[in-house]
């Protein structure tokens, strides 16, 4: 399903990020960075929910607006419950719509939030989404304690947050359009090869929002994905060309992007929510406001991955989700 939007304006990010992704290729743009993982808290999890009232706190100081300013908070996260989520949303303090996409929750949240704001339903929204490598370590895989070897397609989870402000007042950037995804699985059931789980729903979304709008893939000038890594991307790439004869020239995937794989100890680069929009928003946003990027399409992709099913040797389904950015030529 494609929606269309007449007023969405992006007119603020912000980004928060942990010390590996600091030290990574985009480690100078960020709006914050912490030293260590327990950012001053005791656990995790605490951590995690840390980095997001961060990242919401750091985006209304940009736009000089107070919590009472923002209608709704669109936010999601990794961990059962999205627990990082709610606790946060305690500090927050803005009316909570929770969410779940996996991976794929950044770009979930722009569209529930675009089409509110589009529809007239609230003014502004503030989207957000975290992640921490050990939180989700110990939930998904073990403890980072026990020592587990990876293998070599393994990603490396974001330790990070970051939060959009979606509104109708005329900014630089407008949200131009957005396709939700739908399931895919193509019986995938390693768990460590994450890029050839959501490979397929990304190759799938991108066709069919170039399909519903009647678009050429050139239209855009960079297709950003979310996390699939070193193999992941390369499986995209030929899956799009088999599957749909599209050539993806112009496609680059953020878990590619937010660490130097060579030099850093991440195996196929990064993953988990935040490491799409820490890529989008510590260094794709600039571009865009310098002019030297005008269309971008963020294609969130998430592995809906869940322990009890893996354990009962079930393939891992997918889901991708696309939102269409352009810079605005309403006020230029």
């Amino acid at each position: 399903m494609t929606f269309k939007y007449n007023d969405v304006y992006l007119e603020e990010v912000s980004s928060v990020a942990g010390p590996l992704e600091e030290q990574g290729p985009l480690g100078k743009n960020y709006d914050i960075t912490y030293k260590d993982y327990y950012v001053g808290m005791n656990t995790w999890e605490q951590a995690e929910s840390k980095m997001l009232v961060d990242s919401v706190d750091a985006l209304l100081y940009k736009v000089n607006k107070l919590k009472q300013d923002i209608d709704v908070h669109i936010s999601g996260d990794l961990l059962n419950q999205i627990v990082s989520t709610n606790y946060a949303s305690l500090s927050i303090n803005i009316p909570l719509i929770g969410i779940y996409g996996a991976c794929s929750t950044s770009c979930l949240g722009l569209i529930i939030g675009s089409n509110m704001v589009d529809k007239g339903q609230v003014k502004n929204a503030i989207v957000s989404t975290s992640s921490h490598n050990n939180s989700a370590e110990k939930q998904f895989r073990y403890p980072v304690e026990y020592g587990n070897i990876r293998r070599k397609m393994s990603t490396y989870t974001v330790t990070g947050a970051a939060s959009f402000l979606l509104s109708n007042k005329k900014s630089y950037i407008k949200v131009e359009s957005s396709t939700l995804g739908k399931v895919c699985d193509l019986g995938v059931k390693d768990a460590n090869n994450m890029g050839a789980v959501m490979a397929p729903s990304a190759a799938k979304t991108i066709y069919e929002h170039l399909k519903s709008l009647k678009r050429e893939v050139n239209y855009y000038d960079l297709i950003l994905t979310g996390d699939l890594g070193i193999y992941g991307k390369k499986i995209l790439r030929e899956y799009m060309k088999v599957e749909y004869n599209i050539d993806l020239n112009n496609h680059d995937d953020a878990a590619c992007m937010i660490y130097d794989i060579d030099k850093q100890p991440v195996f196929a680069g990064g993953s988990g929510p935040s490491c799409l929009p820490l890529v989008f928003n510590s260094y794709i946003y600039k571009q865009m406001l310098k002019g030297k990027i005008r269309r971008v399409l963020i294609v969130a992709t998430g592995a809906l991955l869940s322990t009890t099913m893996v354990n009962q040797k079930l393939s891992i389904p997918s889901i991708s989700h696309a939102v269409s950015l352009e810079v605005s030529d309403d006020l230029f």
